[in-house]
């Protein structure tokens, strides 16, 4: 068990045998001996785990759950176990029905005290795992940077015994709006998979509006049985029918015409049970956030959807297009949450080292005037002419020089970049390449965030500390000196990696998988015991 602030923590060191004494000078077999057949069963059950041991002993073993007077708390946990395959969780952790029947088939004390112990097991592990999530984010995925708070299962057991046990369990998933919307979703779709699912897989042939025939007939089935398109007969690519494409493309990230190419049709190919596992990916990713205070007002920058967004309340108020990092190890843009506390305009460009030595210092070597458009920089930041340095010389660990871009027009960060200090040196920034945003699928930077729409996303961010923020922005633009402009207040940023995500209405959406880590996560569920289709008995 691990003792770190509000994580798992360890009990008094006491001897689960010893504590069976009740104050007696017993030795541990003595102890053991003279206890009562259920706190001996409690204890031996326990002799490993010294936490559990001394909340049971420092209670005189009261039963929790196996007692007659805890048919409602032992009610509440079977109801909640239950309804464990609804939250994405791997039922067989808990494994209600053999719960059950040792409850039906114990006959003795003893039976009793080993099934209370399995009982308190299974409860505290169904808490830890709907409220704070089955996996350790960063063992499931290096580019995921979340550290977990778990719940203190001494707490829990306290709470549990003095409290309404309905509502402890009934308030341990996260309140996130979005949890609750993804769990319905993912019911839905489960119902609609034992109906038969989305109907056979389209065509990947290209279909646009004025088409006619079988083809069409089995675009409409689709769309009507993902509830896109009323019951129709047409037979005819007509309004109705490329209005519900078209719906269906804004709802997955798709260039939004309303002409089912072949990426549309594709797309609406995924069948219904991979969609599901978005679904159980979401939540488990919502349950490691569990204790992260998203703030009032914050950024959200979701990397499969290529965009960043200003929420103010629970309401988009600004949103933009946005460039992630490349599909390539060491370029994947990381997810994690921090505070921006400034922006800078006109922004010079430390080129990062892992660029520097990858990239530019083997153009550097060949021909010591390549990059022209890079200061050589000594360790105190001063330029020093690259007449004065032999690039051959170095290697990539033992080369002491940085590269620098000073403000341009031409910078790669263009002309304002948006800082959240943080140990990945990412920040969300400008660039010259404006053709990028015009892409479906935006991943081409080094990791660091671009914005699309980086002058009108600064005036939002200063609006809430200027009566004229744009007058503000560009009196320091207009300067072409490079400037700090701090904010008033820090703004919570939280990049993540949502595939399924509802919309404030309520409505889902779907992304590429860009990374492969919604797989990797559902591979590390798996194994972990989740299972698509798990019903509880």
């Amino acid at each position: 068990m691990r003792g770190d602030g509000l994580g798992w923590t360890r009990g008094r060191t006491v001897g689960a045998a010893m504590v069976l004494s009740f104050g007696l000078c017993l030795s541990p077999v003595a102890a053991r001996e003279a206890a009562p057949p259920f706190a001996q069963a409690v204890a031996v059950a326990l002799a490993e785990d010294e936490a559990l041991a001394s909340f049971y002993a420092g209670r005189a073993y009261r039963t929790l759950w196996t007692g007659a007077q805890d048919a409602e708390r032992r009610a509440a946990l079977f109801a909640a176990l239950d309804g464990a395959a609804a939250h994405g969780l791997p039922i067989e952790r808990y494994d209600a029905a053999a719960l059950r029947e040792a409850f039906a088939a114990a006959v003795t004390e003893g039976d009793r005290g080993r099934l209370e112990v399995r009982m308190t097991r299974a409860f505290l592990t169904y808490a830890s795992d709907v409220a704070t999530g089955v996996l350790d984010p960063e063992e499931a995925d290096a580019g995921i940077h979340r550290t977990v708070t778990r719940l203190d299962p001494l707490s829990l057991l306290a709470l549990v015994e003095a409290g309404n046990p309905q509502q402890l369990l009934r308030e341990l998933p996260p309140d996130a709006p979005e949890y609750a919307r993804l769990m319905k979703e993912k019911l839905q779709i489960e119902a609609q998979i034992a109906r038969g699912g989305w109907g056979p897989a389209l065509d990947l042939v290209p279909l646009a509006s004025g088409a006619e025939g079988a083809a069409v007939v089995r675009l409409r089935d689709r769309l009507v049985a993902m509830g896109y398109l009323r019951h129709s007969v047409t037979a005819e690519y007509d309004r109705d029918v490329q209005a519900a494409v078209q719906r269906f493309q804004m709802d997955h990230g798709l260039t939004a015409d309303g002409e089912a190419d072949e990426a549309t049709l594709a797309e609406m190919n995924v069948a219904p049970e991979e969609r599901v596992k978005s679904i159980v990916v979401a939540m488990e990713r919502l349950r490691w956030m569990h204790d992260v205070e998203r703030g009032a007002r914050h950024i959200w920058v979701n990397l499969p959807d290529f965009s960043a967004k200003i929420v103010d309340h629970g309401k988009v108020t600004f949103q933009t297009r946005s460039v992630i990092g490349k599909n390539v190890p060491d370029q994947r843009s990381p997810e994690f949450s921090d505070e921006m506390d400034h922006m800078v305009i006109n922004p010079s460009w430390g080129v990062p080292r892992s660029i520097i030595v990858k990239e530019y210092l083997p153009l550097l070597q060949r021909n010591p005037n390549a990059v022209s458009h890079l200061q050589v920089i000594d360790r105190n930041g001063r330029v020093v002419p690259r007449g004065a340095v032999n690039f051959a010389s170095y290697s990539a660990r033992s080369f002491p020089f940085g590269l620098r871009q000073p403000p341009s027009d031409g910078n790669a960060l263009g002309k304002v970049k948006f800082m959240f200090p943080n140990p990945y040196n990412i920040y969300l920034h400008d660039t010259p390449a404006k053709d990028l945003f015009d892409h479906e699928v935006r991943a081409y930077s080094h990791g660091c965030i671009r914005l699309g729409d980086p002058f009108d996303f600064a005036y939002a961010l200063l609006a809430a500390q200027s009566a004229d923020p744009k007058a503000l922005f560009h009196e320091h633009l207009d300067s072409d000196r490079e400037t700090v402009v701090r904010f008033d207040e820090k703004l919570p940023v939280h990049l993540v990696y949502f595939t399924a995500w509802p919309t404030a209405k309520g409505e889902m959406t779907y992304r590429r998988d860009i990374y492969g880590r919604d797989a990797r996560l559902f591979e590390a569920l798996s194994e972990a015991g989740v299972a698509l289709g798990d019903v509880q008995g």
